[in-house]
């Protein structure tokens, strides 16, 4: 018996009804697991040949279960009961999701924010163990990282080679130099699975397992769904789920999930970081807006969002107006959600296993920290924030109130505002209470992203996906920076050149960009908060927000 289940409504319905016979008749079920590299186009046939490892890896990623179970003992003998995870993007996301709904602790470091290392170093580092996770084996965040530990490991006199356990693929360069130093264990990954369709390889299993996740049971929630996705069949959840996804634009791209008693701990953030790096290029895609229960998008009744309610998998539950309600075990949304993704891809045009514009960031950054310019002087400062953006822009405004009312009104009316900050997303969790302040403001959906971790997900969206978004990016001074080993740039330098290199490419793109520096963190935020719920008030009164 399946365990998902996709019921739709008003637009929802409407996609399904008029895209689910084409997709039976092109057999688009058998051929996706059937791995079809063909379905894509013939400009997506090399990429698709070498990334659909993920519709048939269930018995491969049993293999590792022994493994994992072992090591877990050895390291608990070892006295180790505190597992920090260094991975980004979908080397990250799904390992959180998995742990934080089975209820067992992974410190999750997706980050190259200085005062977040440096609490993350200090938590329970002699009993610590790290799982470093990167398919390329060559990303700059987990090298970072592991640097950092390896030498705090050292300075506290532990073998650091005990406490590090790596996951890339075989034949990286991460690969081979954690074999030659010797490091704990090694893991390879499916080298024919993307990143963001990794959650049930070694990339979401390995440090799920260790920290003490049923790993076997989230493979057979996959196992039971995957029976059902090859179906030619208009009832497929997978087709049904595709069609939502793919079939509403151009009207309704904007996709906002909201959970509403899932179970699934996390779910939305790991479905917008696997949609908007699929679709988000060639000027289209769907952009996911991961919301809260009664957000305004919910409310808003714009022709451009569609509603996807992330509910209980016994609840059946029947949407109303232009939505849908998925409900399903975490092993069947895993794979029933990467299986949609694919088939949004053919609906769209677009190859969904590439990501053409992450790259451009990530190159902005090297050249920012190879050159190390000295930094640009702000337009104004307003209190303990530094205001930055193109004179087209700001145009007059010489307070923080009116750069960001600025900002709003460069909102096209299909527009959205994404929210981009590099700070400690633990320790300043709460500044993402003002998404929904900006979303009342603006009448317009809003994101609401933690650099860098979002450069390898909802990035690629920003640059190659529709030309309609406004960019609010939020910086902050660290208490204290950190060096990393045998590298000439800092970790405050990394996140600078980061931020700096996405807005670079942003702005270059013709995209309207704000950034904001916070000069003393604790008071820029209050200050940031206390600005937008004025507006937001203002807004209210004036009849709109």
């Amino acid at each position: 018996m399946a365990t998902l289940y996709v019921n739709a409504s008003g637009a929802a319905a409407e996609a399904i009804e008029r895209a689910t016979p084409e997709l039976v008749q092109d057999q688009v079920a058998s051929r996706i697991m059937a791995k079809d590299q063909t379905l894509w186009g013939p400009e997506a046939e090399e990429e698709a040949a070498i990334r659909l490892g993920w519709v048939d890896l269930i018995e491969a990623s049993r293999a590792l279960l022994p493994s994992i179970e072992r090591l877990r003992t050895d390291l608990s003998a070892d006295g180790v009961n505190h597992l920090v995870l260094c991975g980004m993007g979908g080397s990250s996301l799904a390992p959180e999701v998995i742990t934080r709904t089975a209820g067992v602790e992974l410190t999750v470091l997706d980050s190259t924010d200085p005062d977040q290392i440096v609490k993350v170093l200090a938590d329970r580092l002699e009993t610590t163990a790290i799982v470093v996770s990167s398919k390329s084996g060559s990303t700059v965040e987990t090298d970072s990282q592991r640097r950092i530990f390896e030498q705090a490991f050292t300075d506290a006199g532990v073998d650091a080679r005990s406490r590090i356990i790596i996951v890339t693929d075989p034949g990286s360069p991460l690969d081979e130099s954690a074999r030659a130093a010797g490091y704990r264990a090694v893991f390879n990954a499916d080298p024919n699975v993307g990143g963001r369709y990794s959650a049930l390889t070694a990339f979401g299993l390995v440090p799920s397992g260790l920290a003490g996740a049923d790993i076997s049971a989230l493979l057979d929630d996959a196992e039971s769904i995957s029976e059902f996705l090859g179906d030619d069949d208009a009832g497929n959840v997978g087709l049904r789920l595709g069609a939502v996804l793919g079939a509403t634009l151009p009207l309704r791209d904007k996709i906002v999930f909201v959970d509403e008693g899932s179970g699934i701990a996390g779910l939305g953030d790991w479905v917008e970081q696997l949609i908007a790096e699929s679709t988000g290029k060639l000027g289209t895609g769907v952009l996911p807006v991961v919301v809260e229960e009664d957000a305004p998008e919910l409310s808003s009744g714009a022709p451009d969002v569609l509603a996807v309610h992330l509910v209980s998998p016994d609840a059946n539950a029947e949407p109303v107006g232009d939505a849908v309600a998925v409900g399903g075990s975490l092993g069947s949304h895993l794979l029933v959600w990467e299986f949609a993704t694919a088939v949004a891809g053919r609906l769209l045009g677009i190859n969904p296993f590439d990501q053409p514009d992450v790259e451009a960031a990530k190159k902005a950054a090297r050249g920012l920290l190879d050159a190390q310019p000295e930094a640009e002087a702000p337009n104004f400062v307003d209190g303990a924030v530094e205001v930055r953006g193109g004179a087209a822009l700001l145009g007059t405004a010489h307070t923080l109130g009116e750069a960001l009312e600025a900002l709003f009104g460069a909102l096209e009316p299909g527009g959205y505002l994404a929210v981009q900050a590099y700070l400690d997303r633990i320790g300043e969790a709460a500044l993402a209470d003002i998404r929904p302040e900006l979303a009342r403001t603006t009448g317009r959906p809003v994101t609401f992203g933690w650099g860098p971790r979002f450069l390898h997900s909802t990035g690629q969206f920003h640059k190659g996906g529709s030309a309609v978004g406004a960019y609010l990016q939020i910086t902050g001074a660290p208490q204290e920076d950190l060096s990393i080993p045998e590298r000439p740039f800092t970790f405050g330098e990394l996140i600078s050149a980061q931020a700096a290199g996405d807005a670079q490419v942003l702005e270059d793109a013709g995209r309207p960009v704000l950034r904001l520096h916070l000069a003393d963190r604790a008071a820029g935020v209050k200050q940031l908060r206390e600005v937008i719920e004025h507006l937001s008030g203002t807004a209210a009164k004036d009849g709109n927000g």
